[in-house]
């Protein structure tokens, strides 16, 4: 059993404040509710709680102002190692094209640290539920919300990911709940890029 402490408290206020005012891609639900979701499958697999603060504060690095530095100062290295792991960036400034970003971190992905995996799985499974319920909802127009807008280059990401963490995390629940959700996206076989 998983306790939480008043660590995991400021963790959940810090996220709130560094996330408020941002919405899901072309949405207006709030951005919170992501990290909370994420965090939330986090606790309900049996992840500690640093993995937990690290789920409610993945983005941080990737989407606002907080740095690694502080980030390591206010939850310590534990938790940062893990966001740090979770991250294709941490500049939200400078981000490298969408591509290089994506492939480079599905080549980290190959050693990241174990912890932190569950974390990356929990986010990757959330944005594949919300993009395969929005496609019920909004239809294709939903491919213009993101940075790469061909449907081809987020099938390439996606079912990249499945992969890659179906390697790390063989059996994982999570997993075949993210490939699950992924051929329900993509049912036929995917587009070679």
């Amino acid at each position: 059993m998983t306790a939480l402490t008043e660590r995991y408290d400021r963790a959940m206020a810090r996220a709130a404040e560094l996330h408020r005012g941002q919405y899901r891609k072309a949405t207006s639900v709030p951005y919170i509710s992501h990290p909370m979701t994420v965090a939330a499958t986090v606790l309900e697999h049996d992840g500690t709680e640093a993995q937990a603060i690290a789920a409610l504060l993945h983005d941080a690095l990737e989407d606002t102002p907080l740095t690694e530095g502080e980030l390591r100062a206010e939850f310590g290295d534990d938790v940062a190692d893990i966001v740090v792991a979770c991250s294709d960036t941490t500049d939200h400034l400078a981000k490298p094209p969408w591509r290089e970003r994506k492939a480079a971190y599905l080549a980290h992905l190959a050693d990241a640290p174990d912890d932190a995996l569950l974390v990356v799985v929990a986010d990757k499974l959330h944005n594949a539920r919300s993009i395969a319920a929005d496609l019920v909802t909004v239809g294709p127009a939903l491919w213009s919300r993101f940075n790469a807008t061909d449907p081809a280059d987020q099938e390439w990401y996606f079912r990249s990911l499945g992969d890659q963490l179906a390697r790390r995390l063989p059996g994982n629940p999570l997993v075949d709940q993210l490939h699950a959700t992924i051929e329900s996206i993509w049912p036929t076989p995917p587009t070679r890029r």
